[in-house]
Formats: structure tokens, C-alpha cells, sequence
């Protein structure tokens, strides 16, 4: 069991594991006649799990780039990537405060997840996200948190990544989603196949704008959340985000079968 869980702490395994989570719950709530969704949505690896469930891409398809995509994204920065998150700070004073440490220590660091108001996670060279996060305590925020993790997801030191990806996305079949996707990268949806293979080799090295893709879905009518797979952070950024709306948080059969019957 020991030597189980030093494996999904690899990228490259826990990667296919969350996604195969995902979707074994997607398919559990169809078995209990749960109603298909107006949109779907993924943070970050999510919207490969997104995919699968709208119909654009087959889940052993799907397994396939994303075994690939945790390979490639710890081979392209060695050692020296780092990411923290920020709380209590607006978005732009994060953003500024990167720049600044960006430009002071000639390498970069800049905003990867903007998860939730006043909630965004950075990410770079570890020296310059260092003086950032220093920046920020000193700003005023009222939490800054080192990750433990060494690869700066959705920052453009991922583009190595990124590039070996886009030639798997290219031989990967992609078709139109039945149910249409919202994609983080630009809070969209886009039901053409060659835009959803551009987009999710984008958003490796392009920050997460969850707030954004969380707005979208209010303001299109969405009142009712659902947080598919291990986990409940999304439900808790969407209840900061959207504060009028819905949550519930789908890990096991009850919770499945309680927002089948809720929403019948």
C-alpha cells in the first residue's frame, strides 16, 4: 500500500487516477438517471475529464494524454519551479506584485490559478516567487502558502511541455461535444475540434481563470454546481464565486443518488 501511494504521487499516474475518478463518477450518476448538465467544466487536468463526459474524447484516448502530460510537465522545469497561493489580495496587486518581483530578479513568476476573488496561486523560478510571496505578506495578504510541488503548472515554463503535447492532441480524435465545455483558459466554450486540441495545449502554460469561467456559467443561467471526483475545493471557490448558486459535491453513491433526487 506504502509503495501504492508514493505511485500516485507521481504525475504521470495520478494524472490517469483523477481523471478515472472523474468519469466513474459521471457514469454512476447517468446509472442513477441523474439529468445531463447544461455545461461542464474543469479545472485544469478537469477538462480532460470534461471532455470525456461532453463526448469529444474517447476516456482511453483521454488516459493516453494525460499519462503524457504528467510525463512531459516535470521534465520541463528541473528543480528549481516552485508555486505558492495568495489569499486576500486583489487580483491585480497580485498581479502587480509578480511583475515586480519578475522584473527585480530577471526571471519569471506570474499568476497561474485565479481560483476564487482574493484567492490566486503564482507560480515561476523559485527565487523570484520567493521575493513575490515576501511581497505580498508585507502587502497585507492574509495568508501566502508555499505548495509543496516542484513543477509551475499554467505558467509559460511549461511551454516545452506543452509543445511535445501538441503533436498527441493532433493524432488524438476529437469531436463535438455534445454538452458543451467551458474551457478555463478564456472562460468559452468551443465546440470546434481543432479549437479544443489548440486550447488544451494552451492552457499548460496559460493561467486558470476559474473565477472567470465560474462567472460565465452564473450569468448564463447556472444555479446548480456539481464537484465530480475526490475532493471539494471547487465546490468551496464556486460557493466564494458564485454565491447565489447551488453546490454539491459528488464522492460517493448516496451524495449521487441525494442530487438525483434533488434535482428530478
Amino acid at each position: 500500500m506504502k509503495q501504492a501511494g508514493m505511485a500516485l504521487m507521481q504525475t504521470a499516474i495520478t494524472q490517469p487516477a483523477m481523471l478515472t475518478g472523474g468519469v466513474a463518477v459521471w457514469r454512476v450518476w447517468h446509472e442513477l438517471g441523474g439529468q445531463e448538465p447544461d455545461y461542464l467544466a474543469g479545472h485544469s487536468l478537469g477538462e480532460f475529464t470534461a471532455l470525456v463526459a461532453a463526448g469529444s474524447l474517447q476516456f482511453d484516448a483521454a488516459v493516453k494524454l494525460v499519462a503524457a502530460r504528467g510525463r512531459f510537465m516535470p521534465e520541463a522545469v528541473v528543480d528549481d519551479g516552485a508555486m505558492a497561493a495568495i489569499i486576500g489580495l486583489p487580483d491585480e496587486q497580485v498581479d502587480e506584485i509578480c511583475r515586480q518581483a519578475a522584473a527585480e530578479q530577471g526571471a519569471y513568476v506570474a499568476p497561474a490559478n485565479y481560483n476564487a476573488p482574493g484567492q490566486v496561486v503564482i507560480a515561476g523560478y523559485r527565487q523570484p516567487l520567493e521575493a513575490a510571496a515576501a511581497a505580498a505578506k508585507s502587502a497585507g495578504a492574509r495568508m501566502v502558502k508555499m505548495l509543496p510541488v516542484s513543477v509551475p503548472s499554467h505558467s509559460e515554463l511549461m511551454q516545452p511541455a506543452s509543445a511535445r503535447l501538441t503533436p498527441l492532441l493532433a493524432e488524438t480524435e476529437f469531436i463535438r461535444p455534445r454538452i458543451p465545455v467551458m474551457h478555463s483558459v478564456d472562460a468559452a466554450t468551443h465546440p470546434d475540434p481543432q479549437d479544443i486540441r489548440d486550447l488544451l495545449s494552451q492552457q499548460m502554460h496559460l493561467p486558470v481563470r476559474w473565477t472567470d469561467t465560474i462567472l460565465t456559467l452564473s450569468e448564463l443561467g447556472v444555479t446548480h454546481f456539481a464537484e465530480c471526483g475526490p475532493g471539494k475545493v471547487l465546490a468551496g471557490l464556486i460557493k466564494r464565486i458564485a454565491r447565489s448558486g447551488k453546490t454539491a459535491i459528488w464522492q460517493n453513491t448516496e451524495e449521487l443518488r441525494s442530487s438525483v433526487m434533488d434535482l428530478a
